[in-house]
């Protein structure tokens, strides 16, 4: 049961560079916030590489299962190339309503890279969830695909180092957060070898069923500091439809009341809202957001999006949490 719908704080990216808007973090990400804000005026090529990579989850998730079996990956807990089935809803159902594809996106520190570093793996060897190699299908039936996924991801993440740097100007300056190092939160975004990309493909229902709130993703919280959201696309076979068929499909947060809130996301601008890591690292000036995504209870229709969960390096310390790879492996040990 939605009882509201809102739009989060929104600023431009001009305003979140020249901190004209910093004032306003505290009601995007504080104890009283949604933990979202929507960043808009966006480079002009956003527009059609969102709409080139969202329309290309359908075609991935049209594969034999044989080539889609070929990108998937157990040892990272299915977290890397494709996933369906794996990841269990909240009731302990493996959910099939969706189809995932991960890509690491360490090619946003060096264009070479498709995983962390030799180096940056000693002794988190079996943190197979970060340390394997991008899985991409064969050029031949996704022509570009890896091209447009990898100019996408590093578009978002570059808007996410401006988000961050905001963080940081006010945690380390306004707020005086004791412990927290000034620039932490921009250097980990900027410099991550970890971020994660996922791009997924909501499958169409055969009918129109009744479906508990959060049947199509459970609610959760990012174990990311930042995540970035596309809006997402509707499509009805091939066709784009001009909006959601269902009103009530889409992204939801509980807000710090016990409300739950549905959060429209414009075409063409980016959410980024607030993960555990960025709470343990701001020793919990800034909150996670407890959210789930409900699908468009349309048969025949299909929703594709695009989350890019900026977090940090294996090595990384967290606040008072140990590294990255240690806080991380407890929550992912727990959800599959």
């Amino acid at each position: 049961m939605t009882d509201y719908t809102t739009t989060p704080v929104v600023v431009s990216l001009q305003e979140l560079q020249s901190g004209a808007k910093d004032g306003m973090l505290p009601s995007a990400f504080g104890p009283d916030s949604l933990g979202v804000i929507i960043v808009t005026g966006l480079p002009k090529e956003f527009v059609e590489l969102r709409k080139k990579v969202l329309l290309s989850a359908s075609d991935l998730a049209a594969l034999s299962d044989e080539k889609l079996a070929a990108m998937e990956h157990e040892p990272s807990f299915w977290c890397q190339g494709w996933s369906r089935g794996r990841e269990k809803l909240a009731n302990g159902v493996p959910d099939f309503n969706k189809g995932s594809f991960y890509a690491n996106c360490a090619f946003h520190k060096d264009p070479s890279l498709e995983a962390p570093p030799a180096e940056e793996t000693v002794g988190f060897e079996d943190m197979h969830m970060y340390t394997a190699p991008n899985i991409w299908p064969q050029e031949s039936d996704l022509p570009d695909f890896q091209t447009n996924l990898k100019e996408l991801c590093n578009l978002i993440i570059h808007v996410a180092e401006d988000v961050a740097r905001a963080c940081d100007r006010y945690v380390a300056g306004d707020a005086k957060v004791k412990g927290y190092t000034a620039g932490y939160l921009e250097d980990v975004v900027r410099s991550s070898t970890t971020t994660k990309a996922r791009l997924l493909h909501y499958f169409p229902m055969q009918q129109q069923e009744a479906t508990p709130d959060d049947a199509w993703c459970g609610t959760h919280k990012d174990h990311s500091c930042l995540t970035g959201l596309t809006s997402a696309m509707f499509l009805e076979g091939k066709t784009v439809l001009p909006k959601s068929p269902d009103p009530e499909a889409g992204l939801y947060i509980h807000n710090r009341h016990g409300k739950v809130v549905q959060v429209k996301i414009p075409a063409d601008a980016l959410a980024f809202q607030t993960g555990s890591a960025l709470e343990a690292a701001t020793f919990g000036e800034f909150k996670a957001v407890p959210h789930f995504v409900k699908g468009a209870n349309a048969p025949g229709v299909s929703r594709n999006t695009l989350a890019v969960f900026c977090q940090p390096s294996m090595n990384r310390q967290l606040g008072n949490e140990g590294t990255f790879a240690e806080y991380s492996t407890k929550i992912l040990s727990g959800n599959h």
